[in-house]
């Protein structure tokens, strides 16, 4: 029996990486996880949804779609980020290098 890594088993299920359905699945999950970690922020901070929306100027079911992964956009992030108190934030661009985003 042949063991297949990881990234094998992606390239073969969903295709290799460039290919517009791995694009979409890689988006999919940096999504989710830039949405958890806002929510486990939040709930760190001891904020509800409500609460954290009307810091931001959006409704509370905005917060539940972005904390799921759905509808983030950077201008939300940023929003978000700093109504939580992130004084900084930067995004990897791997060898390119970091870039500050604020």
């Amino acid at each position: 029996m042949k063991l297949h890594t990881h990234e094998e088993m992606l390239d073969s299920v969903i295709g290799v990486k460039g290919t517009p359905r791995r694009d979409k699945l890689e988006n999919d999950i940096e999504a989710y996880l830039i949405g958890k970690a806002i929510k486990e922020t939040r709930q760190k901070q001891q904020l509800t949804q409500k609460q954290l929306g009307e810091l931001v100027g959006v409704q509370e079911a905005q917060i539940s779609k972005i904390e799921s992964g759905k509808s983030i956009t950077y201008s939300t992030i940023v929003k978000v980020f700093k109504a939580l108190g992130a004084k900084t934030a930067s995004l990897d661009l791997g060898s390119l290098g970091r870039v500050a985003l604020w």
